[in-house]
């Protein structure tokens, strides 16, 4: 079995968190941050913008596979792509400028948590 709709949401998603890590190593040069945040508020929050991608993405993509491989419909996994891809360019807009909550932030954090729930059940459905 193919998991192509997978495949395409991964490499969206694997796009997003190299770039991310790009962005992490620009902003150690320009900030002079060898190692960890150097106490810098900025760097820090270019750090937990890619790590927090790095936490949630796998689990999100290895629900989906399993779901796929599982022969769950390709509809419900587009939905869950999609939404895993808005939830995690919301996330870094909304923490891109300020480390405080933004709405960008909080609505893109509770989409993360929402799709992967929503993987989890549909995978716990599917065993059925």
């Amino acid at each position: 079995m193919l998991a192509t709709v997978t495949a395409f949401y991964a490499s969206v998603l694997a796009a997003l968190i190299v770039t991310l890590g790009i962005n992490v190593t620009i902003h150690r040069a320009k900030l002079g941050v060898p190692i960890g945040d150097g106490g810098n508020v900025e760097m820090l929050r270019m750090i937990r913008l890619h790590g927090n991608a790095v936490e949630y993405v796998p689990l999100g993509l290895l629900l989906m596979l399993a779901f796929e491989i599982n022969g769950g419909r390709h509809w419900a996994l587009h939905a869950a792509g999609i939404a895993l891809v808005a939830a995690r360019v919301l996330q870094t807009w909304g923490m891109w400028w300020t480390p405080k909550p933004t709405i960008g932030r909080v609505c893109g954090q509770s989409l993360t948590w929402a799709t992967i729930a929503a993987l989890a059940l549909l995978n716990l459905w599917k065993l059925e």
